[in-house]
């Protein structure tokens, strides 16, 4: 009879070793995310760096980049972006990942392994933000040539 209740609890250590061995968030997020890029106006060329400066994606907007969220163990992603269009200046921008709400579950269903191990290693314990999106100026040059000069402008004499 001991023998029986001993498969009864079978399952439920199973259970158990599969919600202590993973993390929340490798559960329930991801570890890449799919980031849209537009400009105002479209057609800019973008370029993505890591923290690194070193050029990891390329593009025409409107686009999206497959991005990581983590840069290594414990270590969240940071990205800049710059774009540029004739006729207007370069613009940078930048995006950074953040802790994401599901990594804390892991207080709760992940435990330890999940919250020291799994998350950090598989990067799900960090989030990006889905959109970057900026307004480009344009350049002075552009401009320069619609504005009159001051000597063109007539002045008045008393």
């Amino acid at each position: 009879m001991s023998r029986f209740k001993s498969h009864t609890h079978l399952p439920l250590l199973l259970l158990a070793a599969m919600v202590f061995s993973s993390g929340c968030a490798s559960i329930v997020s991801e570890s890449t995310y799919m980031v849209r890029v537009d400009s105002m106006p479209t057609g800019a060329k973008v370029a993505v760096a890591d923290k690194r400066g070193d050029v990891i994606q390329s593009g025409v907007t409107p686009m999206f980049f497959a991005l990581k969220s983590s840069d290594g163990f414990f270590t969240s992603a940071k990205y800049h972006f710059t774009f540029s269009k004739d006729g207007h200046l370069n613009t940078t921008t930048h995006l950074n990942a953040s802790l994401d709400e599901w990594y804390i579950g892991n207080c709760i269903f992940g435990g330890l392994i999940g919250m020291l191990i799994v998350d950090p290693l598989t990067g799900a314990m960090w989030r990006l933000p889905d959109k970057v999106s900026v307004t480009l100026t344009p350049n002075s040059v552009s401009d320069a040539k619609d504005v009159p000069k001051d000597d063109s402008i007539p002045s008045k004499s008393p």
